[in-house]
């Protein structure tokens, strides 16, 4: 009778296999920004409307927003406004945010086809152009690579930031929707289009800008006022109507004039309201 002899056992247990993990890609500046402004858990951003435009009873209305505009500095305007988004937190070294640099450079986008070194060069230089305006102090963490950056008051007066609407406050300021910059709707903004989004998000309603009164009531000229108003028209981030004003002195009697208001991302939330129950409501 044959017999079959089973193989001789390794004495070498085999190793268990576990499948190969991918490294996950590089968050976009859009997730940085998602994850950055989603811990504040606010739906909008204070801005003081001096940031804007000066009051009326000043002769030259002008403000801190023009120089951004005539300089071109689109990086910059973006830069300030998602560190006022960013800033949640409060104690004696006031309104501070500290952050990694590359996470800055991710959150200004300087990180878009640049290496790591330029990408944080090149957000520090933004916040050093804000630090000069006296929006912000900003300076390097020793020992790392984070950065701290103070906010400091809208009217670039240099002094201390405080929060407008909260604490007694009652400097008049605007709103900007979080989703503005969640959605990416901010990418699609040129210079103009931030200028004018600003301009209008500061009026409670629809507004006339009229394009012989910009330079002198925000500082910038007719033409940057009508390619603003277009870019936001073509991302419906605005609504348009047509008003008539009674002229007896002009040819036809009468002229005519747009205005705008906020649409689309730039729409506030409804503010929460509070349901009272009455007892007679109450589940028993």
């Amino acid at each position: 009778m044959q017999t079959t002899v089973a193989p001789a056992r390794s004495g070498k247990k085999k190793s268990p296999t576990f499948p190969l993990l991918r490294k996950p890609d590089t968050p976009t500046p859009r997730e940085t920004r998602a994850a950055l402004f989603g811990r504040a858990k606010r739906p909008a951003v204070p801005l003081r409307k001096i940031f804007v435009q000066k009051r009326m009873e000043e002769p030259d209305r002008t403000s801190v927003l023009a120089p951004f505009v005539t300089a071109g500095d689109l990086r910059g305007l973006r830069a300030y406004l998602m560190i006022l988004a960013a800033s949640a937190n409060t104690d004696d070294n006031g309104w501070h945010t500290k952050l990694d640099s590359l996470v800055w450079a991710r959150l200004f986008g300087t990180t878009d086809h640049a290496t790591d070194a330029a990408a944080r060069t090149a957000a520090w230089r933004t916040m050093e152009r804000l630090a000069k305006k006296k929006l912000i102090h900003c300076e390097r963490v020793p020992g790392s690579r984070k950065v701290s950056v103070v906010l400091l008051r809208e009217d670039a007066s240099g002094e201390d930031y405080t929060r407008p609407g909260i604490n007694g406050n009652n400097d008049a300021y605007l709103q900007i929707p979080i989703k503005l910059w969640t959605t990416g709707t901010d990418e699609k903004l040129n210079l103009p289009g931030m200028a004018m989004m600003l301009s209008i998000c500061a009026e409670r309603d629809w507004r006339a800008f009229p394009a012989e009164q910009m330079p002198k009531w925000y500082g910038w000229s007719a033409d940057t006022t009508e390619r603003g108003l277009k870019n936001l028209t073509e991302l419906k981030l605005i609504r348009r109507r047509e008003r008539y004003r009674k002229t007896p002195l002009s040819p036809v009697g009468f002229t005519a004039q747009f205005e705008y208001r906020r649409s689309g991302a730039l729409v506030l939330p409804a503010p929460r309201t509070r349901v009272k129950t009455s007892e007679t409501d109450r589940v028993q």
